[in-house]
């Protein structure tokens, strides 16, 4: 391919510091580099001063904090998205906005392509580039991994020392990680063998269970439409709820999973995650759900789940299906709102309260104390007509049909 101007997803990590310098070199095209501000924290200290003193002739950094909360965690969360019954989506749910503000930055400096860290093994690469595809189909794609001849992280490393370019990962630290404010993900390294245990100082957010607290923290968080919009009656904006939840959660060690994942590219992965806050709002929201939500509603929402989220973890955030389930999922959480009350400890994440003004549960119709608006003798005609189709089984198995 002819490049002029790349604009490449730079986390700074090893990976994106060698690409940096690999597309100069082997392109001479000039490179620009976007890190996206999605609540790394530290991650993104020097980041610039790095970029510019490896070859960028720009240095992007934008906030999207409150974008990617609001715009990418919360609509996943309304549908209870979750992948193969433990993942939360932390990365699916951030390359869709990632690749967006790179398109962005692309038309904004007249770059002809965009580049990505993510090798030829992973769901990333379809992540970015079905985003691209679907937002600016003529930008050309530079995919290194797919390109180079360097084979394995410890090339990545020999060619970092090669150029003086400083990395992250050593010896000490012999894994990969992806973070942002819903989560942190490890993989690769030592955690390629799924029967180790993961150091316990490897962890980020989340306190080991043993060091949490010895007594219970009660929160109470207040939905609207689906939504968290407060903890402990202070309304807050998505990002900052979301942080808030983090903090909390992480003091308790609540949101941890160790789990080996089926990849989009047909093999399995051993990935291990912490979501402290993303696990707090998810219980939360089905506690408000259970009291709101019409049964054979939620019957179909639940059906359509493992569809919605198969979605985002393959990389199709922005296609026509998944703006058809968005809108379904959207007008189930109508009346999803009220309060939900937890309890955490040592990793536990508890309901034990929930209450709203658009209840479907009425104390006196399931009370079982006595009660004058529910007959119990009618429940005769209904099991009747409900075992009708059992009662014919049956008799056709005796042999006895229509006697």
């Amino acid at each position: 391919m002819d490049v002029k101007k790349v604009v490449l997803a730079y986390s700074g990590g090893l990976d994106t510091s060698i690409i940096l310098k690999w597309l100069i070199e082997t392109y001479g095209c000039e490179v620009v580099t976007f890190s996206a501000d999605l609540g790394q924290d530290e991650e993104l200290d020097g980041i610039e001063a790095k970029a510019l003193a490896t070859g960028a002739v720009k240095a992007c950094i934008v906030d999207l904090k409150e974008e990617f909360a609001g715009e990418f965690v919360f609509p996943a969360f309304r549908a209870n998205a979750i992948y193969e019954g433990q993942y939360l989506l932390g990365t699916s749910i951030a390359r869709p906005l990632i690749a967006r503000q790179q398109i962005r930055i692309a038309d904004e400096e007249g770059a002809d392509a965009v580049s990505h860290g993510a090798t030829g093994k992973g769901n990333d690469q379809v992540r970015f580039e079905l985003s691209y595809m679907a937002l600016r189909p003529d930008i050309k794609v530079v995919a290194p991994w797919r390109e180079w001849d360097m084979k394995s992280r410890s090339d990545l490393i020999a060619f970092a020392k090669k150029h003086g370019i400083p990395v992250p990962v050593t010896k000490a630290k012999p894994y990969s990680c992806d973070r942002n404010m819903l989560h942190i993900s490890y993989e690769g390294g030592i955690l390629e063998d799924p029967w180790r245990e993961p150091d316990p100082e490897m962890f980020v957010m989340t306190v080991n269970p043993e060091d949490a607290p010895d007594k219970p923290q009660i929160i109470e968080i207040d939905y609207e439409g689906g939504d968290p919009v407060a903890v402990d009656g202070v309304r807050m904006s998505p990002a900052t709820l979301l942080q808030h939840l983090n903090k909390v959660g992480g003091k308790h060690s609540i949101g941890r999973v160790d789990l080996v994942e089926n990849r989009l590219v047909g093999m399995k992965s051993r990935g291990v995650y912490e979501t402290p806050g993303g696990t707090i709002m998810r219980t939360a929201h089905q506690a408000i759900e259970s009291i709101t939500m019409d049964r054979e509603v939620m019957r179909l929402r639940d059906s359509l789940i493992p569809e919605y989220s198969r979605l985002i973890y393959n990389g199709f955030w922005y296609s026509p299906e998944m703006r058809y389930l968005q809108q379904m999922m959207d007008l189930a959480q109508e009346n999803v709102r009220g309060t939900a009350r937890l309890k955490l400890y040592k990793g536990s994440c508890q309901v034990i309260g929930r209450k709203s003004d658009k209840s479907l549960y009425q104390e006196s119709f399931a009370t079982f104390e006595e009660d004058d608006v529910y007959r119990q003798d009618e429940a005769n005609g209904f099991i009747r007509l409900l075992g009708l189709r059992l009662r014919i089984d049956a008799l056709v198995k005796k042999g006895t049909r229509g006697k």
